[in-house]
């Protein structure tokens, strides 16, 4: 007979009444949990005593902030009186909050960064990090009852992902599962986190093997079967040999955050449900995160026809950000555009609109906060991955989507500069298009002189035209975009050089000048 919970007042089949409270008891731990288990205070403690850093740097969201202070009071006396180790609280984030911000810690000259909340744990380029996840709070019975009933209806294996935020309580749901379902020949797969601490040296290594993030290889799993290992965002899983991931239906317990996008975008051939622990809800319609490559397709054909590029430096501490810096500018230099490289910290368009001479921006930052919604932007915000498919010649969109950045540094080499020169068909200006001059890529043995002055003659070329012509230039650099900017200040009159006599002007509040009568007239 089904046992009923009397908090929730809802069935929860196939369990029995001492594996009921066990679960029940768990159900309610992230709910009482006091601030030292939901910060991690003693983990946190060890990890800074047992490396003996000196200048820790505690890194907190803006949600978080407001616990900061009694965070710093219970970790200074788990490190006891005797430990001269200074504690430093970074609030504002010079990027994503999500990653390590190793600029801020630098200022401080930290030792180490203990991160605080929502992480996507990009690795470090210099400082070891400790992530503390949080512990979300989630009902389990009424998890495994949603999720019980609708492994009973699917008949496909399915791989578990989840929020890092609710990594507490996956063991228990997993438990769960199986005393729900014993009779069930189910495959089912849990991911589990790589690690809460960040080493920047073993992160460099992993990042020039398999691929961090976001990506699937086959390696000899931990297990007994040899098959194919994946990861993403943090979370890694095997799967049997022969078993492809669009084989799996991707089940992702947390709420509808960028973590959820990248599963959705980098595993777009999946079957993916989500559970949402808030609402108690099981969304098995994501058609509206798949919409999203629709409008990234569309950023794709404009960043085409762009000809000054804009590279945003969206990160100062993820691994190989440099690198991916370097790349980018030389495939631009290899479409025959113009590159420009700005940091400026968190984009907006009020920052990117003092750029109106770059057509395009392209956006080098952390999976999770990659996807710009550059609606209200001047120009379009697109992705390195997207920067690749519109500056290579021959490239088409095979449907795979690749989100994190590094896993572009270990693939194939740019290949630009062997494609003919050949005009191309531009689908937002309705024909064919030339992307650079011949005259100017086909010259490649002209001296720094001689470009410089074919240069100077061209801007010379776009000064002396008619200012009041419709018909403009278009400039290949931002020094002839400027020259061909149509507005003037003052006039002024050339030909009448003497000198003239000062007038006086209005003097008075501006509610009621002194020239102005006194009293308006009536109508």
């Amino acid at each position: 007979m089904p046992l009923q919970d009397p908090a929730q007042g809802s069935v929860f089949p196939s369990l029995s009444s001492s594996s009921w409270s066990r679960t029940q008891r768990r159900a309610s731990l992230p709910a009482a949990m006091d601030l030292e288990l939901n910060f991690e205070i003693s983990r946190t403690a060890e990890f800074i005593l047992n490396r003996n850093f000196t200048r820790v740097a505690l890194q907190f969201p803006d949600d978080l902030l407001k616990h900061s202070t009694k965070v710093v009071t219970c970790l200074r006396n788990k490190l006891g009186s005797g430990n001269k180790v200074g504690l430093f609280v970074m609030a504002d984030t010079t990027f994503g909050s999500c990653c390590v911000d190793e600029v801020g810690a630098s200022h401080i000259g930290a030792d180490c960064v203990i991160h605080y909340g929502h992480t996507c744990l990009s690795p470090t380029s210099t400082l070891p990090a400790f992530c503390v996840f949080g512990k979300a709070s989630i009902s389990i019975p009424l998890c495994v009852e949603k999720l019980s009933s609708y492994f009973g209806t699917n008949g496909k294996p399915i791989v578990v992902l989840y929020g890092l935020e609710y990594a507490h309580a996956i063991s228990h749901i997993k438990e769960a599962l199986v005393e729900a379902m014993p009779k069930t020949k189910l495959e089912l797969i849990f991911a589990d986190v790589m690690c809460s601490s960040i080493n920047p040296l073993e992160d460099h290594r992993k990042s020039n093997g398999l691929g961090y993030l976001g990506s699937c290889s086959s390696v000899n799993s931990l297990g007994a079967a040899t098959g194919t290992r994946c990861s993403l965002g943090g979370l890694i899983w095997d799967l049997l040999e022969g078993r492809r991931v669009e084989d799996y239906l991707l089940l992702w317990i947390g709420p509808d955050n960028s973590a959820f996008s990248n599963v959705v975008l980098t595993f777009i051939g999946c079957e993916i449900v989500r559970y949402d622990a808030t609402e108690d809800q099981l969304v098995t319609d994501v058609s509206q995160q798949k919409r999203i490559l629709k409008r990234r397709y569309y950023l794709v054909e404009r960043a085409k026809d762009a000809n000054m590029v804009g590279i945003l430096v969206g990160t100062l501490g993820v691994a190989g950000y440099l690198h991916m810096i370097h790349q980018m500018k030389e495939l631009i230099m290899l479409a025959g555009k113009k590159a420009y490289t700005l940091v400026m910290g968190r984009p907006n368009p009020a920052k990117l609109a003092n750029f109106p001479e770059c057509d395009v921006f392209i956006y080098i930052s952390c999976a999770q906060t990659a996807l710009l919604d550059s609606k209200e932007f001047l120009a379009p915000v697109i992705t390195p991955f997207e920067a690749r498919l519109a500056f290579s010649r021959g490239s088409q969109w095979t449907g795979t989507y690749v989100m994190e950045f590094r896993d572009l540094i270990s693939s194939s080499q740019l290949e630009v500069s062997k494609q003919p020169e050949e005009a191309r068909f531009s689908f937002l200006k309705g024909g064919y298009v030339e992307d650079f001059e011949l005259q100017e890529n086909g010259d490649g043995d002209n001296d720094g002189t001689l470009a410089l002055a074919n240069a100077t003659e061209k801007a010379l070329q776009l000064r002396n035209r008619d200012p009041d012509s419709l018909v403009k230039g278009i400039a290949k650099s931002g020094a002839e975009f400027f020259v061909t900017r149509s507005y003037h200040g003052l006039e002024t009159q050339a030909n009448r050089s003497s000198p003239e006599p000062y007038l006086i002007g209005r003097s008075g509040k501006a509610s009621g000048y002194k020239d102005e009568k006194s009293e308006p007239e009536t109508l």
